[in-house]
C-alpha cells in the first residue's frame, strides 16, 4: 500500500532546481504518464483550490503546475515531472535537501490513468510509528482545501480569506487520537472514515452505514457516517464485513472490507490508508425512475397531519433534491401502523407546519385518510417551498403495507412517507 506524503501550505520564497517554467494545467486534464514530485493534493472538486495554491506559489517565485488524477480523483501540485524513476527520485530528494519543500514525494501516474504510488527517501521504518491523521471538513456548499501531509496524513489548509466572505457552516470533524500505527494494520487497531458524497457534485451528504457479518448475513450494527469509528469483530473465520450505505434520496451503495487482512484491501478503488486511518468511501448516486425513498426522518404529532419541528432537516433534502432536478416528479406514499378510525388533527389556516396551533382543524376519519393528510402536508410545504404542484401528487395506503407487525418493537417505523420517482 502506498503512504501519503505532503508539504505545508505556506506561502514559501525561493526556487528550486530542478523545476521548469511551467505555464498553468488546463482544467479536468488528466496527467499524463511519468514521474511527478508533488507537493499538495486537493479533493477533485476543488480545482479551484489547486489552481489558487499554484498561484501563491509561482506568486512568491516558484514555478509549480497541477494537474488531475482521474483515478483518485486528486489534484496534484507539482514542481516537476519525469519519464525516468530513477531520475525522479533523485530530483525530489534534491528539492527536500533544498528545504522549501522538505516533504516532497515522488507519485507515479501509469497508463489508463491508473494510480500510482508516492515515493520517499528510503530508510528503514520501525514497526510502531506515530501519525498525525487530518481533520476531515465537511461543508454543505464548499469543502475547504484538504492537502496531504507526510505521514501526518492530510491536513486541512486555512483559506482564511475566501471563508470570511463565506455564511456557509462548516462542520470540522476532530481528529482520531494520534496513537501508535501497528504494522500490520488491521480494523481491530486503525479506525476507519466512512465518507458518504454525491457523486454528481462531490457535496458531503449526511446519513447511516449498516455493517452486515458478510459470512452470517446479519446485520451487527448501523453507524452514522463522515465520522471517525472503530468497526466490529464479526468474529468468522473470513473475518469480512460488507459495508451498506442508507441515505434518504440516494441508492445504497455496497462495500466490502476484510477486519483482519484490511491492508490488502487497499487495491480496490473505495478503501484508501491515510496514516492511521482508513477511509472508505461512498460516491453516491440519487434515486431513480421507479426508486422508492422514505421519510423516515420526517415525524407526526399524535393523530395529527402536522409534522413535528426534527422534520425540517430531511425535508430539506427532499427539496433539495427538486432543486437539482427541474424535471423532477415523484409520489408521496403516505403509510400508518394499523387501519382503525380515529381523530384525525389537521393544519389551520394559519399553515404552520410544525406546530398545533390554535386554529387547527379536528375530525376524524380512516387510517387511510391520515395517511394521506400526512402525504399532503409534506405537499402543501413543498409548495411553500417554491415547487410547482405538478410536480408532487399523494396517495394515502393507511395500514395496508405496513412492514413491521403492528404490535412489535419496531411498529412506529410503519408510520412514513415513501418518495416515488416517477418522472426525471
Amino acid at each position: 500500500m502506498a503512504k501519503i506524503y505532503g508539504c505545508a501550505l505556506l506561502l514559501l520564497v525561493g526556487t528550486v532546481s530542478s523545476a521548469r517554467n511551467f505555464t498553468q494545467q488546463p482544467d479536468n486534464t488528466p496527467l499524463p504518464k511519468g514521474y511527478y514530485i508533488v507537493v499538495a493534493a486537493f479533493f477533485g472538486y476543488q480545482e479551484d483550490y489547486a489552481q489558487r495554491y499554484s498561484s501563491k506559489l509561482n506568486a512568491g517565485g516558484l514555478h509549480v503546475k497541477y494537474g488531475l488524477d482521474p483515478s483518485r480523483r486528486l489534484y496534484f501540485v507539482y514542481l516537476d515531472q519525469y519519464s525516468d524513476f530513477d531520475e525522479s527520485v533523485h530530483q525530489m530528494l534534491k528539492v527536500r535537501k533544498e528545504g522549501t519543500f522538505d516533504r516532497a514525494w515522488v507519485r507515479t501516474i501509469r497508463d489508463n490513468n491508473e494510480s500510482g504510488e508516492q515515493v520517499e527517501a528510503k530508510k528503514e521504518e520501525p514497526q510502531i510509528k506515530k501519525v498525525n491523521p487530518p481533520a476531515i471538513v465537511l461543508k454543505k456548499e464548499e469543502p475547504k482545501v484538504i492537502e496531504e501531509k507526510k505521514v501526518e496524513a492530510i491536513k486541512v489548509a486555512e483559506e482564511k480569506k475566501v471563508e470570511e466572505q463565506k455564511s456557509v457552516t462548516t462542520e470540522v470533524i476532530e481528529n482520531p487520537t494520534a496513537d501508535p500505527v501497528y504494522l500490520p494494520q488491521t480494523l481491530n487497531n486503525t479506525p476507519v472514515f466512512l465518507s458518504l458524497y454525491n457523486s454528481t457534485n462531490n457535496q458531503v451528504i449526511d446519513g447511516e452505514v449498516e455493517v452486515v457479518d458478510t459470512e452470517r448475513s446479519r446485520l451487527i450494527t448501523k453507524v452514522k457516517a463522515n465520522a471517525y469509528l472503530t468497526l466490529p469483530n464479526p468474529g468468522t473465520k473470513s473475518g469480512q464485513l460488507t459495508l451498506i450505505s442508507k441515505t434518504f434520496g440516494f441508492r445504497p451503495e455496497q462495500h466490502e472490507i476484510h477486519y483482519v487482512n484490511t491492508e490488502a484491501d487497499t487495491v480496490q478503488p473505495y478503501v484508501e490508508l491515510i496514516g492511521n486511518f482508513y477511509m472508505v468511501n461512498f460516491g453516491l448516486t440519487r434515486i431513480h425512475k421507479g426508486d422508492i425513498s422514505t421519510l423516515y426522518n420526517v415525524y407526526f404529532y399524535n393523530d395529527a397531519a402536522i409534522m413535528l419541528p426534527d422534520s425540517k432537516y430531511q425535508l430539506n433534502s427532499l427539496l433539495q433534491m427538486f432543486k437539482e432536478n427541474h424535471t423532477l416528479k415523484v409520489v408521496l406514499h403516505g403509510h400508518t401502523n394499523g387501519s382503525g378510525r380515529g381523530k384525525i388533527i389537521y393544519m389551520g389556516p394559519s399553515k404552520n407546519f410544525f406546530q398545533i396551533t390554535k386554529d387547527v382543524v379536528e375530525g376524524s376519519g380512516s387510517a387511510k385518510e391520515l395517511s394521506e393528510a400526512r402525504a399532503e402536508v409534506i405537499r402543501e410545504w413543498l409548495l411553500a417551498q417554491g415547487i410547482d404542484d405538478k410536480r408532487v401528487t399523494v396517495k394515502g395506503w393507511g395500514g395496508s403495507r405496513m412492514i413491521h407487525d403492528k404490535n412489535s418493537v419496531h411498529a412506529r417505523k410503519n408510520i412514513r412517507v415513501d418518495v416515488e420517482v416517477i418522472e426525471e
